[in-house]
């Protein structure tokens, strides 16, 4: 599909989701350079307490989610004032997500003040005109994670990230707010190889209201 065409056919707000090692930052900004697309990410380097959050989840979770949860509403209050501009834009990330996050990491006590400091930031994020959930198995996101070699996301443990897993499959099970597309991602590169790409953005173009699932053909690399 060439970029033209693309452009024609592609929402002007995609938000590419998954769990840890699936792929999504890479997806986004591959769409990002190949479209044009004002780019919205995570940015979970600038947060100070993630590798302490690593070492000792009990901790430090309760600041590792707060920092994220305030740094993704700033991002969400940028992303408001700009609107008047309609640019086209892909993200990293979604914001309904991030109490996934907190009640998977977080203490009974620790949520319930999460949530306080939630209901009062008054997030009021627009909804993406699709959104992308990369999936795959919970052995496969970890061999990812080992292969990019970030060190602090080595002392990942393969529990937490199963339960990180299933914890995105209900969510999206349930997710109704914009179009979704799930993408099986399990047997395709879609970083490196161009046929994998190229079908997922057929796909892309192709994708209307409601939930539909992808399960790509993989290329020979």
């Amino acid at each position: 599909m060439s970029q033209g065409d693309f452009s024609k056919a592609a929402p002007r707000y995609i938000a590419v989701e998954g769990p840890i090692g699936v792929g999504k930052t890479t997806l986004t900004k591959r769409l990002a350079d190949s479209f044009n697309y004002e780019l919205l990410l995570e940015k979970s380097e600038e947060n100070p307490f993630l590798d302490r959050f690593y070492q000792n989840p009990k901790q430090h979770a309760l600041s590792t989610q707060l920092f994220f949860l305030f740094q993704r509403a700033q991002q969400i209050q940028d992303l408001r004032q700009n609107d008047m501009f309609e640019p086209v834009r892909v993200a990293d990330f979604l914001i309904d997500k991030d109490q996934l996050f907190a009640q998977q990491n977080l203490e009974p006590d620790e949520f319930e003040l999460y949530l306080n400091v939630y209901r009062h930031l008054t997030i009021d994020a627009p909804s993406p005109d699709l959104v992308i959930y990369l999936q795959a198995p919970t052995k496969v996101l970890l061999d990812r994670i080992q292969k990019r070699a970030v060190k602090s996301e080595q002392l990942i443990e393969l529990t937490y990230l199963e339960n990180l897993n299933e914890a995105y499959a209900e969510f999206f099970h349930y997710y109704d707010k914009s179009p979704l597309l799930i993408v099986n991602s399990e047997d395709i590169d879609l970083a490196n190889n161009e046929d994998d790409y190229q079908q997922l953005l057929k796909q892309i173009a192709s994708t209307g209201a409601g939930t539909h699932y992808f399960n790509p053909r993989p290329s020979l690399i």
